[in-house]
């Protein structure tokens, strides 16, 4: 239900605002009859993570994707968008909200490979915190066996130096693939499209009517 929620409200939210009344009755709509109080402590902690803003409109509390990495009508109707990135974390924005969309289990392996081939180096943890991998998530994905390991010292010295447009401590970790799996490769290519999606105007290319999605 969680992987079910998240891909829902990013849908939802995707060009518009909703307060929580108005997301619990589109949700009702569409099959998905969560507690108001459930809902709302989601909304929050999607808050928290900065997935989600959050501002007053009394009485009601009104939700909608961050600017930096929504995509509003209006921007479309402005031509193309710049192929750069004016805020040095609004890549891991896109990202993140990308990677919402994937279930639990796989998103910190697609996090770190996407992040690895995108930037042709280990994924530190302070990137994962930018991409919406909290330390307890972490911490319960390497008790056990997995295809994620921590990259070697000896590696990283280099990939701190060449990191200049955000701040990575000097004791972070950093992490890296310990081996290749068709459905990680799979979920990655997902998100790299729809970070592609988000930076180009596809307006007249793109079927109207959705019809994939990133959940199997």
């Amino acid at each position: 239900m969680e992987e079910k929620l998240n891909f829902k409200l990013l849908e939802l939210l995707e060009g518009r605002q909703l307060s929580i009344s108005g997301l619990s009755r589109e949700l009702k709509a569409r099959g998905i009859d969560e507690h108001r109080l459930v809902l709302t402590g989601y909304l929050r902690a999607l808050r928290d993570l900065e997935i989600l803003e959050e501002r007053e409109v009394p009485p009601s509390k009104i939700y909608s994707l961050p600017e930096k990495a929504a995509e509003p009508m209006s921007e479309k109707s402005r031509g193309p968008r710049s192929p750069g990135f004016s805020d040095p974390e609004e890549i891991y924005s896109i990202l993140r909200i990308q990677l919402l969309k994937i279930n639990l289990d796989s998103r910190i392996p697609v996090g770190v490979y996407v992040v690895s081939r995108l930037f042709e180096r280990p994924c530190f943890r302070r990137e994962l915190k930018l991409i919406g991998i909290t330390q307890k998530h972490l911490e319960q994905y390497l008790e056990k066996p997995g295809i994620v390991c921590e990259a070697q010292d000896a590696h990283l010295k280099k990939a701190r130096t060449d990191i200049t447009k955000i701040e990575i401590p000097a004791d972070d970790p950093a992490y890296e693939m310990r081996e290749s799996r068709e459905e990680i490769t799979r979920f990655a290519n997902e998100v790299l499209a729809g970070l592609i999606k988000n930076r180009i105007d596809l307006e007249g290319l793109v079927a109207k009517s959705k019809q994939t999605t990133l959940l199997p």
